[in-house]
C-alpha cells in the first residue's frame, strides 16, 4: 500500500510538471509573430481592403479591435475623438468582426470619416480575434513608428496612457 501511495504521488508530480511545462510553452500568435498581424479588413466603402502594409510610414499605430455594441468600445472611441488633436501623428486602425452594417452605423454615428488618421474596417475572416487571443474588448495593440508591437491591452485605456508607450 505504501508503494502504491508513493507511485501515485510520483505520477501526480510528473503529470503536474508536464502540464506546467506545456502551459509555459504555449504562446499566442501575437507573441510568436508580434510584428505581423494578419490584418486584412474591408473598409467602409465595401470595396477597399486594408492590410498592415498600408500602415502610414514612420507613424505609430494604434490597432483597436472593437464591437459596435460594446459600451467600453464606445467610450474608448469617444475618448479618442475628444483627444484627436493629441493623436494627429498616430495612425488609428479600428477593426471589428461584427456585421458590416453595424460597423458602418458605428462609423457614421461617430463621424469617423472626419478624421484622416482613423481607418475603420471589418475583419471578415475573424483572424484578429484568434491572433491576439482576445477575451474582452476593446483590445488595443500599440505599434511604434517602425510598426513593432510594443503593447497589447484588453479593456479601455485612456489616450494619455496610450501615448506614454510611443513617447
Amino acid at each position: 500500500m505504501k508503494q502504491l501511495s508513493i507511485l501515485l504521488g510520483l505520477l501526480v508530480i510528473t503529470v503536474s510538471n508536464v502540464v506546467a511545462q506545456n502551459g509555459n510553452a504555449k504562446q499566442s500568435p501575437y507573441q510568436q509573430f508580434p510584428d505581423n498581424p494578419p490584418l486584412n479588413i474591408l473598409l467602409v466603402d465595401s470595396v477597399t481592403t486594408f492590410t498592415k502594409d498600408k500602415f502610414k510610414k514612420n507613424k505609430p499605430v494604434f490597432l483597436i479591435l472593437f464591437s459596435p455594441d460594446c459600451d467600453h468600445c464606445k467610450h474608448e472611441t469617444e475618448d479618442i475623438i475628444r483627444n484627436i488633436d493629441k493623436l494627429k501623428d498616430v495612425h488609428i486602425v479600428m477593426a471589428t468582426s461584427q456585421p458590416f452594417e453595424k460597423m458602418k452605423e458605428f462609423y457614421k454615428h461617430y463621424q469617423l470619416e472626419k478624421y484622416k488618421n482613423i481607418t475603420v474596417g471589418r475583419d471578415r475572416q475573424y483572424m484578429l480575434i484568434s491572433y491576439f487571443d482576445i477575451s474582452s474588448l476593446p483590445m488595443i495593440a500599440i505599434y511604434d513608428k517602425k510598426h513593432k508591437l510594443i503593447k497589447r491591452h484588453e479593456g479601455t485605456m485612456t489616450v494619455a496612457d496610450m501615448l506614454t508607450y510611443i513617447k
